[in-house]
């Protein structure tokens, strides 16, 4: 089937035809992914093919400061040095890949992450109507300021601030 492993800056273009198909209306340059990868190699996974190790799914996850997500295509420049909160950019995987538990496997995956960097609040930002989805593991939507939610809109307007609390 298919196995999660560290995502290298080579697997940035397969990572982009995943993206395409995925997020379609939420495109983020290769830039972007290459920068995550480069700065938080530990919080970027990529879902492999057992059978021709393609990449058939990722995880993007850095932390931040609380309550302040990077805007939708936008670079770092680097880890705040003063960041407090663990943010999940992205978990996708591919239609025939779903529905078999390798989405919840790196969501625990990189909530293991966060409790290793002493982040205990992970914090993500829901598409598509995904906050059921992400209940199941504990996160709950969030009120926002008027700056936050100015910076959702750009994810959709069915995109909602969630948040939890790390624990084992």
């Amino acid at each position: 089937m298919a196995f999660w492993s560290s995502l290298s800056s080579d697997q940035i273009g397969p990572l982009l035809e995943v993206a395409d198909q995925v997020h379609p209306d939420l495109p983020e340059s290769a830039h972007v992914f290459a920068e995550r990868v480069r700065l938080f190699p530990e919080g970027c996974l990529g879902l492999v093919r057992h059978d021709d190790g393609k990449l058939c799914g990722y995880a993007i996850s850095h932390p931040i400061r609380a309550r302040e997500p990077p805007a939708l295509d936008s670079l770092l420049g680097e880890i705040a040095p003063d960041a407090d909160q663990y943010y999940i950019h992205d978990v996708a995987v591919l239609p025939g890949f779903r529905g078999k538990g390798l989405a919840a496997e790196v969501i625990r995956m990189l909530i293991e992450v966060a409790w290793r960097h002493n982040y205990r609040t992970t914090c993500l930002v829901s598409v598509y109507g995904t906050a059921p989805f992400w209940a199941r593991f504990g996160f709950v939507s969030q009120k926002v300021g008027a700056a936050l939610a100015k910076k959702l809109k750009e994810y959709g307007e069915d995109a909602v601030y969630m948040s939890c609390q790390a624990g084992r």
